[in-house]
C-alpha cells in the first residue's frame, strides 16, 4: 500500500470565529491536555462537515464549544497551512460581532477574553501565528 504525499491531498477546511465584545476584546480558547498541540491557544471553531457551508460549520462549532448562537459576519481572511506529517488545512476566519448567550467553556482547557494587542503574549497554534500578529497590529 502506498501513501499519498500530503501535498496531493485536498485541504481540510477549518473555520474559526473572531468573536468581538463591545470593549474590543476577543474570545480565545486554550486546547485541553491530551489534545494534539495541547495548551496552545486558538480561536473557537473547527472542521467543516460534509454538506455544510463555512458559515454553517462555524455556527455549529460555536454552539458545541461555547453554547452560543452567533451571527457570522464577514470573512476576514483565508489561507492554507500544513503541519508536518498532517494533511493540509484551509483556514477561514470570520468576524463574529453578535451572539446570544454567555460563552460557556464546553471544549477548552480555558477560555479568555483578551485584547488583540496582547495576543503575541500567548502561545497560539503555528497555523494561526501570522493571522494573530496581523490582528494584534490592527490590520483587521
Amino acid at each position: 500500500m502506498s501513501t499519498i504525499p500530503n501535498r496531493d491531498r485536498p485541504p481540510i477546511t477549518v473555520v474559526a470565529g473572531v468573536i468581538y465584545r463591545e470593549d474590543g476584546q476577543v474570545l480565545i480558547g486554550q486546547r485541553s491536555k491530551g489534545e494534539w498541540h495541547e495548551f496552545k491557544w486558538e480561536f473557537p471553531g473547527g472542521k467543516m462537515e460534509p454538506a455544510e457551508t463555512p458559515r454553517q460549520a462555524l455556527e455549529r462549532e460555536l454552539r458545541e464549544e461555547l453554547a452560543i448562537e452567533a451571527v457570522i459576519g464577514a470573512e476576514i481572511t483565508r489561507y492554507e497551512f500544513e503541519y508536518p506529517g498532517r494533511p493540509p488545512i484551509r483556514l477561514i476566519f470570520f468576524r463574529v460581532e453578535q451572539f446570544t448567550g454567555e460563552p460557556v467553556n464546553q471544549a477548552f482547557h480555558d477560555i479568555r477574553w483578551e485584547h488583540p494587542s496582547k495576543f503575541p503574549d500567548y502561545d497560539f497554534l503555528d497555523g494561526d501565528i501570522d493571522f494573530v500578529k496581523r490582528l494584534a497590529r490592527g490590520e483587521w
